[in-house]
């Protein structure tokens, strides 16, 4: 476990440098008039921009700049944003986003669980009946319809019907908050009981399956200690990934609902070329994403332990 663990940090870390590299070299490549704003282009001469650009380091050569980017990134300073808050550490522009994203995602995912799960072990218990087919007929809505056509519908229900706010307000966040939940858990409902039912049934065609009933254990029993078990190992490997990244923020969810979360930061600050805080936020997502799977890796054995992360005999 030690050398997995060991051996998974040092990969993770130079996927992630390679991502912030390539990132970092694309956005030298574009034009220098970027860096500036509109009204900076139309009042400062060809000499002032020349300033500017030196004192940023973007005259220097790609080499220099990129040393100088990973002793900055080394000593944790990732600069200031210049166009999403002028002057402001890029730690904190997305610090203060985060912490909403964080908020409303772990609520979605909790919920996605303690619904999605249950409804995925209905499904099975009652094959081929109603409430595998109410079930089933609700994903299959969530997955065909377009997301934005299942927003409004929820944005018209919930506003109109139910009295919710439409649009968050970090003013009163608790209610403003039920609607962009509620819309960030519907995908992750459907996908848990989608697939719970689908590993369960995979397992009750086992032949240890047909081996416990012959012994006479109850369905309770098998159910509960050997399907459920075993039909959640591969679940729980997506589990984390799917937690890091929902706290990250939903970009289409955010937007639909005013949310001022992760979401749109990153085609924001793309768009108004804010390079701190793009190359924050790739590393950001980058490192979520990594840190994801390897954790999924780790729960999946904690559930079962006959799955090992070393490698013993060229097999893993």
């Amino acid at each position: 476990m030690l050398k997995y663990s060991i051996r998974r940090l040092v990969e993770s870390l130079i996927t992630v440098l390679i991502i912030v590299t390539i990132v970092f070299l694309l956005l030298r490549l574009l034009p220098t008039d970027y860096y500036f704003t509109e009204e900076q282009l139309m009042k400062f001469t060809e000499e002032q921009k020349q300033e500017q650009l030196l004192a940023a380091g973007l005259l220097d050569p790609i080499p220099e700049q990129l040393m100088d980017f990973y002793n900055n990134v080394i000593h944790l300073d990732f600069g200031e944003s210049r166009r999403i808050q002028n002057g402001v550490p890029v730690v904190k522009v997305i610090g203060d986003k985060f912490a909403i994203s964080m908020q409303l995602g772990l609520i979605a995912i909790g919920i996605s669980v303690v619904i999605g799960v249950p409804l995925g072990i209905l499904q099975t218990s009652f094959k081929d009946r109603v409430p595998d087919h109410i079930v089933t007929v609700y994903t299959i809505f969530v997955n065909a319809v377009p997301s934005l056509v299942t927003y409004s519908l929820i944005l018209i229900f919930g506003s109109r019907v139910l009295g919710l706010p439409s649009m968050y307000s970090t003013r009163n966040p608790g209610p403003s908050s039920i609607l962009p939940i509620v819309c960030l858990s519907l995908g992750s409902i459907a996908w848990y009981a989608l697939w719970v039912r689908r590993y369960m049934i995979d397992e009750l065609n086992k032949d240890y399956i047909k081996l416990a009933r012959v012994k006479g254990l109850s369905s309770r029993s098998i159910m509960v200690k050997h399907v459920l078990r075993n039909a959640f190992v591969p679940i729980a490997q997506y589990l984390p990934q799917s937690m890091l990244l929902t706290i990250g923020g939903s970009l289409l969810v955010e937007r639909f609902f005013s949310v001022p979360g992760m979401g749109p930061l990153l085609t924001d600050s793309i768009q108004r070329y804010d390079t701190s805080v793009v190359q924050t936020l790739v590393m950001l997502y980058a490192s979520l994403s990594i840190l994801g799977v390897f954790l999924g890796d780790v729960l999946m054995m904690i559930i079962d332990p006959r799955i090992t992360l070393a490698n013993k005999g060229g097999t893993r």
